[in-house]
């Protein structure tokens, strides 16, 4: 199951990118829904990372 959600996290990640690449490139706005996919996966994206970072320290000190 982790398998087919970090598949669909990337497709769906490689999609934003290269929308927001392509609408940089020539020169246009880029659509409100693809705007803001890209923030809900940047925030998802540091939101686990800050999680799994404190996890690693917890184990670290021993409390996990």
């Amino acid at each position: 199951m982790l398998e087919f959600a970090v598949f669909t996290f990337g497709m769906l990640a490689s999609f934003v990118l290269s929308g927001l690449g392509r609408n940089k490139k020539a020169q246009r706005a880029n659509p409100p829904m693809l705007h803001y996919m890209g923030l809900v996966m940047m925030g998802f994206s540091s939101a686990l990372g800050m999680l799994l970072l404190g996890w690693a320290a917890a184990m670290m000190v021993g409390i996990a």
